[in-house]
This record gives C-alpha cells, sequence and structure tokens, in this order.
C-alpha cells in the first residue's frame, strides 16, 4: 500500500467519529510496520482517546511492539494536556520511527509545536499526505478553533426553476429520500440546526437526526416576538432535545411558558427588529457549540448572509420544475446589482440519488 493509502484508512477511521466528538477534531490513525498494519484506532467521542492513544491501546491489549513502527495520522499529534494527555508523549513512548500526517493542527496550543517536539525526539515526520480530504474532515473544527464562531451551513431543497415550496406552500417532498437520507447525517455533523419560526409555523418540524445511533443536535428557532406555538412539535418535546429560542421580546410572562416546557430562551439585541444573528452565534460559540446547520426560509437565508454568519451553501436540487410565483431560498430584499451579489467559491458537485447537490463555500469579503 502506499502513503495515500494508509492515510485514506486512517480518514475512513476518522469518519466514524462524526457527531460525536465535538468540539474536538474527527481524526483517525493506522499504525504499520514492514507494510502491515498492526493497529489502528480513532477519536470515537469527546472525552475519549484520541486516535493515537486508541490505535496503540489496540496494540497495547493484543501485547502489539509498536517499536520502529511507522504511524500515520490525519490530524498532527497534540502536544497538550486537555480531556487526554499529549499524544505527542504516547508516539515517542511507543517507540514511533516515523509519523505520517494528513492536516497541521490550527489549535494555538498545537499549530506545529507537535511535529516539532516528534523531531525532536528523532522521528522522522512528513506532513501533508492527502491534506485536502484531511482538511475539509475537520472544516468546522478549523474555523471553530480558529474564529471562535460556529460554522454556519445554509442548507435548502429546491426545484430546477429554483422555487422550495409551489404556490400553496406545499413543499413535501421536493427532493427523493436518498437526498434526505443526506441530510440526516449532516444533522449528525452539526451541533446545532436552526430554523425561523416562519419555518415552525409552516411545517411544524421536529427537527431531530433519525439516523440509527444518531444524536439530535440543539435546535434553535429564532423567533422575534415569540410567536412559536406551545403545541408545536418542537416545544412538545423540548424536554427530550435540547431547544434554544432565540429572541428580542421582553415578554416574560411568554418566555416563562417556554422556560415550562424545557425551553432556553437566549435573548439577543434587535437588529432590524429582528434578532440579531451574529450576537447569537458569538453566544452559541462561547458555549462550544461549534456548528449550525441552517434549515430556515428564504427570509431566514438572506438574513444570515447578511449577517455574515455562512461558511457553506448546501443546494439540493431536484429535476422538477413548479413554476408560478412559489418561494425561492434566498429572498428578503435582494441585492441591487451583480457586482453586490454573495459570492461563493470551491464549489463541488454531488450526485445523490436522482438528484444533484451543489456545495460551495461562502467567500468572506467587505459588503460596506
Amino acid at each position: 500500500m502506499t502513503h495515500e493509502e494508509y492515510m485514506r484508512e486512517a480518514l475512513d477511521l476518522a469518519k466514524k467519529g462524526m457527531g460525536f466528538t465535538s468540539p474536538n477534531p474527527m481524526v483517525g490513525a493506522v499504525i504499520v510496520r514492514n507494510g502491515e498494519i498492526i493497529g489502528k484506532g480513532y477519536h470515537k467521542k469527546y472525552g475519549d482517546l484520541h486516535a493515537e492513544r486508541s490505535a496503540f491501546a489496540y496494540c497495547d491489549a493484543n501485547s502489539i511492539d509498536c517499536t520502529g513502527a511507522d504511524m500515520y495520522v490525519t490530524l498532527e499529534p497534540c502536544c497538550h494536556y486537555g480531556k487526554q494527555p499529549p499524544c505527542t508523549e504516547a508516539v515517542i513512548a511507543h517507540g514511533i520511527k516515523r509519523v505520517f500526517i494528513g492536516s497541521s493542527d490550527p489549535n494555538p496550543l498545537v499549530a506545529g509545536k507537535g511535529t516539532q517536539i516528534l523531531r525532536d525526539h528523532d522521528i522522522e515526520v512528513t506532513e501533508g499526505i492527502l491534506r485536502a480530504e484531511c482538511d475539509e474532515l475537520n472544516e468546522i473544527f478549523f474555523h471553530f478553533i480558529t474564529t471562535g464562531m460556529p460554522f454556519v451551513t445554509m442548507k435548502y431543497a429546491m426545484t430546477m426553476d429554483g422555487k422550495i415550496a409551489c404556490y400553496t406552500g406545499n413543499s413535501k417532498w421536493i427532493t427523493g429520500e436518498t437526498s434526505r437520507a443526506h441530510v440526516q447525517k449532516e444533522r449528525l455533523r452539526h451541533s446545532a440546526i436552526m430554523v425561523g419560526v416562519g419555518t415552525v409555523l409552516a411545517d411544524d418540524p421536529l427537527l431531530t437526526c433519525r439516523l440509527e445511533n444518531g444524536h439530535g443536535p440543539l435546535r434553535i428557532i429564532c423567533d422575534s416576538s415569540l410567536r412559536t406555538p406551545l403545541c408545536s412539535n418542537i416545544i412538545k418535546t423540548a424536554n427530550e432535545v435540547p431547544t434554544v429560542i432565540a429572541t428580542i421580546s421582553d415578554d416574560i410572562e411568554r418566555i416563562s411558558l417556554y422556560e415550562a416546557e424545557g425551553c432556553r430562551i437566549i435573548k439577543t439585541s434587535p437588529k432590524d427588529d429582528h434578532v440579531d444573528l451574529y450576537e447569537l452565534m458569538k453566544t452559541l460559540g462561547s458555549e462550544k457549540v461549534d456548528s449550525v446547520l441552517l434549515e430556515g426560509g428564504g427570509e431566514m437565508n438572506w438574513s444570515a448572509l447578511n449577517a455574515g454568519i455562512v461558511s457553506k451553501v448546501q443546494a439540493y436540487i431536484a429535476p422538477k420544475l413548479f413554476g408560478g410565483s412559489g418561494k425561492t431560498p434566498v429572498s428578503g430584499f435582494g441585492v441591487p446589482a451583480p457586482d453586490n451579489a454573495f459570492m461563493l467559491e470551491n464549489s463541488r458537485i454531488v450526485n445523490i440519488g436522482n438528484d444533484i447537490m451543489i456545495e460551495s463555500r461562502v467567500k468572506k469579503c467587505s459588503r460596506e
């Protein structure tokens, strides 16, 4: 096997931790000697063994000597104490000869220090093996650790003529089952899912992850004037699934009704008579919510783009045409000229069943 093939094995391991390691990264590790994989591990959940120590634990439990072996790890080994001790210490103690790394760690506590410690102990280090794939795996972690703000993915489903609902408001279902299953994986990957009150009033969703053994993300409703019905599915299940209502309302009596149902209220400053989404993201980031999947309607999407909080856009496109005056995925006032558009970059197209998904990063630039 090549270096890339071993690293891809480590990547496949890392992906098993999706949805469970937040706010830590997903990491996989493979130990190789004489062309044979003798140990492997991954970071299974937050607070559990890191990937390197998980791989060593397997070797130790099976009396496998790692002296002189190679290690392939998707992210630079940590060199500081957190929930777990430094992985660099374990690599050194187990006599690893060479370490092949996918991504460098942007965490200021690591950021090159891990690789330097290994080199200082005469361990050969090679960086950048499948770096693009390893970086993409942890785009949420990289964004959060460097900005302190959640990585926000704006997701919507639309027809080929750009409609997210018929003129009647009916939107079930635009995309097929395969696309909807893909969305469930995105819900697992993100720490929170956010909608506006308009979506709650129109669809009465549950906003849960329906994957087997998956866990529900934090649910956030942006509801400036507290219009969310107490009989809605989200409120009725707030004692089972963590639920936040973000508002600018001072109605103490109304707030107490939601709190009695198990909801948490986050108040922000008003922004054009609505929730200040940037302030909300700062609050969530301070509470280690590293990612938000935005599944709102056109108005919510417009507000999020204007607030500058969107990192990525996922458009699921079905081979259908609705015509008429159906709703579009981004509404609001719109931009006055093409030069004022929100620019996207690094786009990729994925076939999902009969649908396609276009995924793009939002190009950050000044909009003054």
